[in-house]
């Protein structure tokens, strides 16, 4: 058989083959401490386990709506409004399996070939791959360091602007570098997106994993929810990352035509999952503040240890299981200047497994500086302090 050619335009996620790197040297008897993947170890709350369960013996196992469980579309609807602001209703939701879809599917609906799409980069690799796999020109932006953490560079995405800018791809909060917009960012990102009369993919997944202050969203600015789509996912907030449920949520008309999508793609999403949805929403809340808590402590030693290495430094985000250090010099006084190199030598003398800025895009021209990204979520806080104290003598030596 001949593969089509669109495959060659199609990505994918690098930190998967750093994963699969891991669980070989696990299999073959070595100490491991995973900073790779962006994974959570920590159990999804009971309540929603008996939930999914209750929902299997009472017959929730065959088909149902294509825009999913009304319960949940009404719940879902209900939640976001009370975070962001906004008027939503059960129609502008159409449910998911997982958040992955959402970004696809909003490409599908909304670019034609040949539309540009800017996108963040560094950023979760799916946007460039599934840009370009659908036939739209992947166009990226990026973030530069400030005061308190990353910032987006405005400059460079108002320079990126052309006729043919039809889409923007906006994650806040920011994987990989646990950014957050600003309210002047917002409200600059707005004016673009007014002026140059923009589509915008507001991803959100990490909008309800944070520890301090209240997370801000493009859609509550005036004009702003007939422009968005809203990528919310139960991944991270409910620590339900391989139950794969999530939604869409924006205009009308963007969301029938989703829905549709939906048929063609799966028909619907996992029925008795949705029960769960349902149960996280509606359901008490202390499984969550406990994953906040542990999340909390691991970030706060993950990121006291990182600065206390001599060649790094590195923000403390109020969001996201991630930090970004930068390993500038620290690089350097190894004699290192390739991130592969770095990453597979810190890898053999500590155990420590982290993936580096190249596995979130290409490098752009203007960058000099070198940074990898540690992921907290996916491993104990005993094991944290002794991986990175291993990287920390290792970098020092």
């Amino acid at each position: 058989m001949t593969l089509a050619g669109r495959i060659d335009n199609l990505g994918t996620e690098k930190a998967f083959a750093v994963a699969d790197e891991a669980l070989a040297l696990i299999k073959s008897g070595a100490t491991l401490y995973p900073f790779h993947i962006g994974d959570i170890n920590l159990p999804t709350p009971e309540n929603i386990v008996r939930a999914a369960e209750r929902a299997i013996r009472d017959g929730k196992t065959g088909y149902c709506s294509n825009y999913g469980l009304g319960e949940l579309r009404e719940l879902l609807a209900e939640d976001v409004n009370a975070a962001r602001g906004t008027a939503y209703t059960a129609d502008n939701v159409a449910v998911q399996p997982g958040g992955k879809p959402v970004i696809g599917k909003f490409l599908l609906a909304l670019m034609n070939p040949g539309d540009e799409v800017l996108f963040p980069n560094p950023g979760f690799p799916i946007y460039e791959s599934l840009i370009g796999f659908y036939g739209g020109r992947p166009v990226p932006y990026g973030y530069l360091e400030g005061e308190r953490n990353f910032v987006i560079d405005i400059g460079r995405l108002k320079r990126s602007l052309t006729p043919k800018t039809r889409l923007l791809i906006l994650n806040d909060l920011h994987n990989p570098t646990g950014a957050e917009a600003s309210p002047q960012e917002l409200e600059e990102i707005a004016e673009i997106a007014d002026r140059h009369d923009l589509a915008v993919l507001c991803d959100e997944a990490y909008f309800d994993l944070r520890y301090e202050g209240r997370s801000r969203s493009l859609t509550s600015l005036p004009g702003m929810r007939d422009r968005c789509v809203i990528l919310f996912t139960f991944s991270k907030r409910f620590a339900m990352t391989g139950w794969r449920l999530g939604a869409a949520i924006g205009p009308r008309d963007v969301i029938d035509t989703m829905a549709r999508l939906n048929v063609n793609d799966e028909s619907c999403t996992n029925h008795f999952v949705q029960w769960a949805g349902v149960e996280a929403l509606r359901g008490p809340r202390d499984g969550r503040r406990r994953l906040i808590r542990i999340l909390k402590e691991r970030r706060d030693r993950a990121a006291e240890i990182l600065n206390a290495i001599r060649g790094v430094r590195c923000y403390r985000p109020d969001a996201t299981f991630y930090l970004y250090p930068n390993v500038t010099d620290a690089m350097r006084a190894k004699g290192l200047t390739d991130y592969e190199a770095f990453r597979r030598a810190a890898l053999e003398a500590t155990g420590v497994s982290f993936c580096t800025r190249l596995h979130f895009g290409g490098q752009l021209p203007e960058e000099t500086e070198r940074y990898i990204r540690i992921a907290y979520g996916g491993i104990d806080l005993d094991r944290i302090v002794r991986g990175l104290n291993l990287l920390k003598d290792y970098l020092e030596s």
